[in-house]
């Protein structure tokens, strides 16, 4: 879907590529079966925030039998990727876990021999043309929405000289608007991207989850508020536990995981990624597919405890029908695929035929 020998800029304009850019849509058939907050749904299974860059990825993820998918986080203004290249694979032999991502990692532009086994680092900032052009154009990804779909909206805030924390909140409140105004059924608060080093992972912090929550709402009105998270170790569980039963009165889900991050480095020992802050990048694939699922239990164990009503999508490492089945087993209400389905755009079609 996504070309990691081109620039964010010429994925953007003349992307998806690979088996995406061939117009052979897949039909469901029959009656949704399905049903996520509110909207009928032929299958629990999508693309999260980070690989739709704008409609025509969207319209392309839909027509491959992708039923629930997010377009790419966006902001109240115009903001830069980071530069050139985005996009490497790491060789993380196997699971990424903690003790591992805290020790560098390899980066190769080549990839490995199964797709199965892809891990990924993506280091792109939360780019965004700014409403002026993503506004219309969610606008048009909205008309590629059919039966049985649907099109949840990723915004985040923006750090602006000179602004305090309350005005940066603020600007989740300000874009969550501009969002709904545009149309968007579902609108999810991205508060777990590691990319961004002024603005820094914003899920760990229950004062600054709670005020950006409740700001939005008051503004998202009745369309469904997400937010999206990190992944929070065993030791973090009282502080996840605490935002979760805080956080439950202004949403209506939580997405989890984003990414694993880590030093990324290249055969020499050297940073991979050029730039300031870019040593350390989130990782994402067949790796993190533990964390994800382990996130997934430990938010259905809280759900369960605390008798709340939000809704999970578990993501993270979803490459095969078996990894869907496993988040469907650890209490996840939809599951969603970022790398796995970059690489396979059968996946969804392959989820569909292997899942009754």
């Amino acid at each position: 879907m996504y070309d990691p020998t081109k620039t964010y800029a010429e994925n953007y304009e003349k992307g998806p590529y690979g088996d995406y850019a061939i117009p052979i849509p897949y039909h469901n058939g029959g009656k949704p079966m399905h049903e996520f907050l509110g909207h009928p749904l032929y299958s629990r299974f999508g693309i999260p925030a980070g690989p739709l860059l704008n409609a025509n990825y969207v319209s392309a993820a839909f027509a491959k039998g992708f039923d629930v998918v997010t377009y790419k986080t966006q902001r109240s203004i115009a903001f830069e990727a980071n530069p050139f290249p985005n996009v490497l694979y790491v060789d993380t032999g196997g699971d990424l876990t903690l003790k591992k991502a805290a020790k560098p990692v390899l980066g190769r532009t080549t990839a490995p021999a199964d797709p199965a086994n892809i891990s990924i680092t993506n280091s792109f900032a939360m780019p965004s043309t700014g409403p002026i052009y993503w506004v219309p154009d969610f606008k048009k990804a909205q008309a590629a929405v059919g039966r049985g779909q649907l099109l949840i909206m990723s915004v985040v805030g923006t750090i602006k000289p000179g602004y305090t924390a309350s005005e940066y909140y603020d600007d989740f409140a300000t874009v969550t608007k501009i969002a709904v105004q545009a149309g968007a059924r579902v609108v999810e608060l991205n508060l777990s991207c590691p990319n961004v080093a002024n603005e820094g992972v914003l899920c760990y912090t229950p004062s600054a989850v709670i005020e950006i929550c409740k700001r939005a709402k008051a503004v998202a009105g009745p369309t469904p508020l997400m937010i999206k998270i990190g992944y929070y170790t065993p030791e973090q569980e009282e502080l996840l536990e605490d935002i979760v039963l805080r956080v439950a009165r202004y949403i209506d889900g939580i997405c989890a995981i984003n990414t694993i991050s880590a030093p990324i480095v290249n055969e020499r020992g050297e940073q991979a990624l050029p730039g300031p802050n870019r040593l350390k990048s989130g990782v994402c694939g067949a790796g993190i597919k533990w964390a994800g699922l382990d996130m997934t239990r430990r938010l259905a164990a809280i759900r369960k405890k605390l008798n709340l009503k939000f809704k999970i999508v578990g993501v993270g490492g979803v490459m095969t029908p078996a990894d869907y089945q496993e988040y469907l087993d650890a209490g996840a209400d939809l599951v969603q695929s970022a790398t796995g389905a970059m690489w396979n755009a059968e996946l969804a079609i392959d989820i569909k035929a292997a899942v009754k």
